[in-house]
């Protein structure tokens, strides 16, 4: 897949994942706050890799997770992120070339390795995330296909670029790049403690640049500090042209300016992981807009994507999505 129109360019941190089975009282041992998404150093990947038990690693990231879901839907997705030319950098873009992804970021020759995420799924599918970024740190704006954007529909940023200045600074370049084309730019938030540490920079970035935002209720009430997640949507919506917002078991509710559409959950029979959750009812979405489906339509997509990566470990599906969902 290189010519021609694409459905979703994602920009993201390339990451190989790493997820064993743990208990409460293991986590608590470790001092990790659950439900969370903590950055780490090279030293505590270590410390932490050695005390979990056996895991499995396959490769992640929050955006590739998405593109990755836009692909077994059937769409014409590429990514851009940052791997050194090391084992888990071979691996993580063997395994994203394989499901047809377009990715054509050259490896790095020095530098951090490859960035590895060290999940913790205790026994209620709740998953607690430690991140090293590695090579990630050094995604620039040189790294950034401008036609490749220009080629998209939609560009899809993942929020957690920006915890570092040069990824920061590729991200913008990216959404200017996709607005000065004419095409439509979206915007996971990715995590509350992300919007915490960011809140005045991401809204100024959400009413200047984004034409789609995601978010979960924890980081849409977060953003706006306040606890009622009605005000939260409203203020988004007024932000932006498209917002898409999760609400776990609650379904999911997608705001533009002439709809108010609420998606209910699809029903599982039992939860294994939430790891990639959100970020595979965002693949069915994008899909979904993509291919001029209704918001309802693309809403229930995303539903059924995310049914199917939390009925099993690890955040890529394990259903050819195209076929599961007609």
């Amino acid at each position: 897949m290189t010519d021609g129109e694409l459905d979703v360019v994602g920009v993201g941190n390339a990451i190989v994942d790493v997820v064993a089975r743990t208990t409460e009282e293991a986590l608590a041992e470790l001092g990790l706050a659950k439900g969370s998404m903590t950055l780490i150093d090279a030293a505590r990947a270590e410390a932490l890799y050695r005390a979990m038990p056996g895991g499995r690693e396959t490769s992640g990231g929050s955006a590739a997770n998405t593109m990755a879901g836009v692909a077994s839907l059937g769409g014409k997705p590429a990514y851009i992120g940052r791997v050194r030319g090391d084992q888990l950098g071979e691996r993580f873009c063997h395994d994203l070339r394989g499901l047809g992804v377009h990715f054509t970021v050259p490896p790095a020759a020095d530098g951090p390795p490859t960035a590895r995420c060290l999940i913790l799924v205790t026994p209620d599918a709740q998953r607690t995330m430690n991140t090293y970024l590695g090579a990630c740190v050094n995604l620039t704006p040189e790294d950034i296909e401008d036609e490749l954007v220009r080629r998209a529909k939609i560009t899809y940023l993942e929020g957690y670029l920006w915890d570092r200045p040069s990824a920061k600074q590729a991200f913008l370049h990216a959404a200017r790049v996709a607005a000065s084309a004419g095409r439509q730019v979206a915007l996971s938030l990715s995590d509350s403690f992300c919007v915490e540490r960011h809140r005045d920079s991401f809204l100024e970035l959400v009413s200047q640049h984004v034409d789609i935002l995601f978010a979960n209720e924890a980081e849409i009430k977060s953003l706006y500090e306040t606890d009622s997640f009605d005000d939260a949507a409203r203020r988004a919506r007024a932000h932006t042209r498209l917002a898409v917002l999760t609400r776990g078991a609650r379904g999911s509710v997608l705001i533009s300016e002439t709809e108010h559409v609420e998606i209910a959950a699809a029903p599982i029979s039992h939860i294994v992981d939430t790891t990639g959750a959100g970020d595979l009812y965002a693949s069915g979405v994008l899909f979904g807009l993509t291919h001029g489906q209704s918001l309802r339509e693309a809403g229930r997509r995303g539903a059924l994507a995310a049914a199917e990566v939390i009925s099993h470990y690890g955040a890529r599906p394990e259903t050819t999505l195209s076929a599961l969902i007609a």
